[in-house]
């Protein structure tokens, strides 16, 4: 009775873990798919230029001020101060984007916003050391991964879907809705955090200003990083292996697309791996107390390089038969252009491209009737000079669909059978995703002063926030250089390999650190 007991989540702790359902949404509804895709269409066709702008303004920042941020949230009482002024900043500031018509001001209020999720999540992650202890931390840290998860990136985001798809995307009401839910949603289940949970570590203020104190206490931090082998060998390790897993999740989708990949299929895996992550996260975090965080972390890696070799051979055997579809296309595309001049029909060009672009789709999905009927969109223009061209690019469609009937075959089996290796690499990303960011922030406080922990946090988020700044860039290059996108992904299976050989050697300076934390406790 007395081990159930203890087993049992306090209620400091189920505070916490709610904050993660709480503030999910603002990733899924602002960052990542809703707002972005409303930013652009009201910005124009520089809309995705300047809205990566803003983010990348926003990293920037939050990563430069995390270690200050950090240590001022050490004082006495500064910590819960800090928390409530950057979330109540982002879910003002979300909610105002509701109102808001001018491209400009919106991306002025989304940059501001993230500097309050992402300040806020800051503080979050350090409250950890002040609401358990080191025996639950795996635990605490996984559910509260899993929370957010199920809760925040799965039910509002579900929510706002439905009310864009029944009123239409270009709903104002349901683009309002999408907007106000988040901010509702996440200062709601914020309530029992600013309730329950404070701050027990923490140092006394002493003599000198408080921002002298704090740049003094950011430099020596930095320098017992440094010399704390252990300690410094997990940083540099986290840095590598996080960074593969941040550009696992940013460049997955557009990965498929390159490959031809369906845009609805991939939503739909990228769901499944939301859902698979929820109890996959806690079931890391009970694995991790009885295998100990060090051997589920390298397990994690792995679980990774094997997923990027998936990934990689997922795109080799599927480039071939892309490329000599897409060459044989573009040949028939090039002829059709030429033969199907009209004279005196506006936009014919583009109308020409959209109708094959329109039939590339339909071959590989192997729909001949839909091909047949398929309509060049000049609605302005005279049928009598139209139905020439119509009829010219119909048989021209069609009689490369006959004659390449072979390679069009390869390419849509090529395609379903990559289709079905980004469902697998979706699922194992489930399994291991949440996993290993958990059981990364329940380490990392373990390993650090319980006092000062919001200030080694402030390092830790600094990581965190460059490390998603090399693997796009090597996938990216390498990508480039070869040609092919498959080679790119590569590239991250040297930088979980990195991450995996540096834990290894770090074995027995963190069974030390370990220790000497236990002692401490």
């Amino acid at each position: 009775m007395a081990k159930d007991k203890a087993s049992r989540f306090t209620l400091k702790e189920k505070s916490w873990i709610l904050y993660d359902w709480a503030n999910s949404v603002y990733a899924t509804n602002i960052m990542a798919a809703i707002f972005p895709t409303i930013f652009v269409s009201m910005a124009g066709s520089s809309g995705d230029y300047w809205w990566s702008i803003g983010t990348s303004v926003t990293t920037l920042l939050v990563a430069l001020l995390s270690p200050f941020l950090g240590a001022l949230a050490d004082f006495r009482g500064m910590k819960k101060k800090l928390f409530t002024f950057f979330m109540l900043l982002g879910v003002v500031t979300t909610a105002s984007l509701a109102f808001m018509s001018d491209w400009r001001m919106m991306l002025v209020g989304y940059v501001i916003s993230h500097i309050g999720f992402s300040g806020a999540n800051l503080f979050y992650d350090s409250f950890l050391t002040d609401v358990t202890t080191n025996e639950r931390m795996d635990k605490v840290s996984s559910w509260g991964f899993a929370m957010g998860y199920i809760g925040g990136s799965t039910i509002p985001f579900v929510m706002s879907i439905g009310m864009l798809l029944w009123l239409g995307y270009g709903s104002p009401i349901a683009q309002k809705f999408a907007i106000l839910i988040t901010s509702l949603w996440w200062l709601g289940f914020s309530i029992p955090f600013l309730k329950n949970v404070d701050q027990v570590h923490y140092i006394e203020r002493g003599q000198g200003t408080a921002a002298r104190q704090t740049f003094s206490n950011v430099w020596r931090t930095a320098k017992e990083i440094t010399r704390s082998k252990g300690l410094l060998m997990f940083v540099i390790a986290y840095f590598f292996y996080i960074d593969g897993v941040g550009t696992v999740i940013s460049i997955s989708t557009a990965y498929g697309t390159a490959l031809g990949l369906g845009a609805v299929g991939m939503i739909l895996a990228l769901l499944v791996t939301q859902i698979v992550a929820m109890p996959s996260s806690i079931l890391f975090g009970k694995l991790a107390q009885r295998f100990t965080t060090r051997r589920m972390l390298l397990a994690a890696i792995a679980v990774y390089m094997v997923i990027c070799g998936v990934g990689f051979y997922m795109g080799f055997s599927l480039e071939p038969s892309q490329d000599a579809f897409d060459k044989a296309y573009t040949a028939m595309t090039a002829q059709a252009g030429q033969a199907a001049q009209a004279d005196g029909i506006p936009d014919a060009g583009k109308a020409i491209d959209g109708y094959l672009s329109d039939a590339r789709a339909l071959m590989l999905e192997g729909k001949a009737a839909e091909l047949s009927a398929l309509a060049l969109e000049l609605p302005d223009a005279d049928p009598a000079i139209t139905a020439p061209l119509q009829e010219k690019l119909t048989g021209t469609a069609l009689a490369f669909a006959e004659q390449n009937a072979g390679l069009i075959d390869d390419y849509r089996a090529s395609i379903s059978r990559s289709t079905l290796m980004f469902w697998a690499m979706a699922i194992l990303v489930g399994t291991v995703q949440g996993g290993i960011q958990a059981v990364s922030r329940s380490y990392f406080g373990k390993l650090v002063p319980k006092k000062r922990s919001n200030e080694y946090f402030g390092f830790f988020d600094i990581f965190g926030k460059f490390a998603t700044f090399v693997g796009p860039l090597l996938y990216a290059l390498i990508g480039s250089l070869s040609g092919r996108s498959s080679f790119g992904t590569l590239a991250l299976l040297t930088l979980f390999l990195a991450g995996f050989i540096t834990l290894i050697l770090a074995r027995k300076p963190l069974e030390q650190l370990e220790k000497s934390k236990e002692a401490e406790a």
